[in-house]
């Protein structure tokens, strides 16, 4: 009988030294958790406990593992370049979503969001003023990857300065030029400059030779050796045929231009130029002159 009196006795006395440790523990934590961080303001103040700073971390861990889930599945069907895309307004669109939920979390919490905004009002107008260029260059981006105005591979012209574009990111786009330099364009240029897409309708683009002859020349002559020159080199098509235009009386010329048709326009460049070292060849062989501006200037001598 004693001996079960003094381990009841006991029990009793375990049990409460269990419930002052525990009421120990958790005061402590409790403490800790309604430690004020930051405390600002008097009336509707905005105070930031270590309560607070956990339950946002939480939050946003939440959302993170949530998103990474979401985008996984999605891009798992998706082509490479689709994939790219989706990627890159995704993780634009992400940050958004982080100050959302931070938001919410903070309003569901009891934190005055609305004493940190009036707070920092003029603030965040200087911030948004600072960053409207990036704004404008994401936003112009999110368009591009929408509208398709632009794909990897195109070569566009834009501000006379042309490339091959080799990378459309979330703000800017990198193209390389036919001299091998890389154009880094921000985004927001696409909405406030005239783009030229040389490739939208296809690899097979139409380019020009612009030439002169004497006046007296024979033209049907001129019209046959300007498509000689033209279907002369290996780079221009067949199909459709070179086309020679009689575009005008000059001052001093007779004026024609040579239209043919290549499939690479991003080397342009070469075959023009090796068109008009053979245009003027036929030019010399059949003697048709390519003539320069001339002028007769009159001296008159005053009488003494």
């Amino acid at each position: 009988m004693i001996q079960d009196e003094i381990k009841e006795q006991v029990g009793e006395i375990t049990e409460q030294v269990k419930e002052v440790i525990e009421e120990d523990i958790w005061g402590s934590i409790k403490h800790f958790l309604e430690y004020e961080i930051f405390h600002f303001g008097t009336k509707d103040p905005v105070i930031l406990t270590v309560r607070v700073v956990v339950l946002v971390i939480l939050s946003l861990m939440i959302a993170s593992v949530f998103l990474k889930f979401f985008r996984r599945i999605v891009t798992k069907k998706l082509a490479h370049q689709d994939k790219i895309k989706f990627e890159s307004v995704f993780s634009f669109a992400k940050y958004f979503i982080y100050i959302i939920i931070l938001f919410i979390t903070l309003d569901n919490i009891g934190f005055n969001i609305t004493a940190v905004f009036a707070a920092s009002a003029a603030l965040l107008v200087g911030v948004g003023l600072a960053l409207q260029t990036l704004i404008q260059d994401i936003i112009s981006g999110v368009f591009i990857f929408i509208d398709k105005t632009v794909h990897v591979g195109d070569i566009i012209e834009l501000e006379d300065k042309v490339g091959r574009v080799e990378e459309i990111k979330l703000r800017t786009t990198r193209a390389v030029t036919i001299d091998n330099k890389v154009l880094i364009i921000p985004n927001h240029k696409y909405l406030t400059s005239t783009l030229y897409n040389w490739t939208q309708n296809g690899a097979v683009t139409r380019e020009a030779v612009e030439v002169g002859v004497a006046y007296g020349s024979d033209t049907a002559l001129v019209k046959n050796l300007l498509i000689q020159a033209a279907l002369s080199n290996e780079n221009i098509l067949k199909e459709p045929p070179p086309l020679v235009l009689f575009t005008g009386f000059g001052d001093s010329s007779l004026n024609f231009r040579l239209v043919f048709t290549i499939n690479d326009s991003f080397q342009a460049g070469i075959p023009k130029s090796e068109i008009r070292f053979e245009i003027d060849r036929l030019f010399r062989e059949n003697d048709v002159n390519i003539p320069f501006p001339q002028r007769v200037v009159t001296m008159i001598t005053p009488k003494d």
